[in-house]
């Protein structure tokens, strides 16, 4: 780590092209004197346009970079839902059904025995909601993997960790095999899929698995906070993603930027549609933002210094889902908003009843819960006091 021994310049860069609430720019200018963050680019939009898109503080402090609201991200697990939607796609086209067995496709999956010594039967639905109980690939061999089809083997000989359907467990390999069902069905890697189906006809182009060298050059540092001085201390990428010859991890390989991310999210809301071009069907969309987890406790809120939240949540197909708002950040939401974090803090929420997008870009890689972040609370409060909800 480097640690920054000169203070942050802030920056509220201009971009007179970009509308901006009243605000939020305050707000995080707060967050980062306060040492939360190095630098933060908000967005907020409707189906018909962005509301506010701002960038504040700085990409690199020891490079004296400032954010922009172009600079990318490693938005982790917010790859998640892009996964959901390559999955829906597909299910729209009649080439599979969520409740179809994961070893229609991948016929590896056929012996997976449970904890008890049963048949897994796994489906679609649970490996995508994290109800699947499938064990995580770690290790050497899962380091040395290239493609997606080089992680199920691994998978399949880590044991269950328990009874699928008995709990809400957050699980990377279940994401990762729904990656490969896309894969096998379609043809393409999963790279290539998204590149062609998704992020070319919505026009991300600030939106890959693999950034060039160009947008290496646009991303902005990650950075954690020293547990003793409490100081932003500069980290490296996170290993694993990010370079050709890696799996293109639907649970968290992705790298993207604001206003990408928020055309995604932007098509979503719209019912499938950006610019009259269809991505998913409304149906699809509506699967895929409901609760396919019953009553189980889902999500980050769970513990009880994060509120006891759990029964609040729901999960969907890649997507958490709000239930019922709560005290804190989740106060100026509806019931039915859904949407993604990354675990360096990256947010993007969609709330179709009040017709609101919430996109947070910032590169924090220890909040001690970046769905709970005070980052992200600020925000939230802001834009919703500026939209008088």
């Amino acid at each position: 780590m480097r640690t920054l021994l000169f203070p942050f310049v802030l920056s509220s860069v201009a971009f007179a092209d970009t509308p901006k609430l009243r605000g939020i720019g305050e707000a995080m200018r707060g967050m980062i004197e306060k040492g939360e963050v190095a630098g933060v680019v908000t967005g907020v939009a409707k189906k018909d346009g962005v509301v506010h898109l701002e960038a504040n503080g700085m990409a690199d402090v020891e490079k004296q970079k400032a954010m922009s609201v172009d600079t990318m991200c490693w938005i982790a697990s917010m790859t998640k839902p892009v996964t959901g939607v390559a999955i829906m796609m597909l299910q729209d086209e009649g080439k599979l059904n969520i409740a179809d067995p994961v070893a229609k496709y991948l016929p590896e999956f056929a012996g997976l025995k449970t904890p008890a010594g049963k048949a897994a039967n796994l489906t679609i639905t649970q490996i995508l909601t994290h109800t699947s109980g499938l064990g995580e690939a770690s290790g050497v061999k899962a380091q040395e993997a290239h493609t997606l089809a080089d992680l199920v083997p691994i998978w399949l000989a880590t044991p269950m960790q328990y009874e699928p359907g008995a709990k809400w467990q957050y699980c990377q390999s279940g994401i990762n095999a729904a990656a490969r069902i896309v894969e096998v069905i379609s043809g393409m890697t999963f790279d290539e899929f998204l590149q062609k189906r998704v992020f070319d006809p919505l026009g991300m182009t600030n939106t890959t698995f693999y950034p060039t060298d160009a947008q290496w050059g646009e991303m902005a540092t990650g950075y954690a906070k020293n547990k003793d001085t409490g100081k932003l201390e500069a980290v490296p990428p996170r290993g694993g993603f990010g370079k050709r010859g890696r799996p293109p991890q639907g649970n968290g390989g992705l790298y993207s930027c604001a206003k990408d991310y928020t055309r995604f999210c932007q098509m979503l809301l719209s019912g499938g549609m950006l610019d009259g071009k269809r991505i998913l069907s409304p149906e699809a969309v509506k699967i895929l933002s409901s609760v396919h987890t019953g009553d189980l406790p889902c999500g980050f809120f769970q513990k009880q210094e994060f509120g006891s939240h759990g029964k609040n949540y729901g999960w969907g197909i890649g997507v958490c889902v709000l239930k019922e708002p709560h005290a804190g950040l989740a106060e100026m939401l509806s019931p039915g908003t859904f949407g993604h974090g990354g675990a360096w803090g990256t947010q993007a929420w969609i709330d179709p009843k009040k017709g609101l997008i919430y996109v947070l870009m910032v590169q924090r890689a220890n909040f001690p819960n970046s769905d709970a972040s005070p980052v992200r609370e600020a925000f939230q409060n802001a834009a919703a006091k500026a939209l008088g909800r």
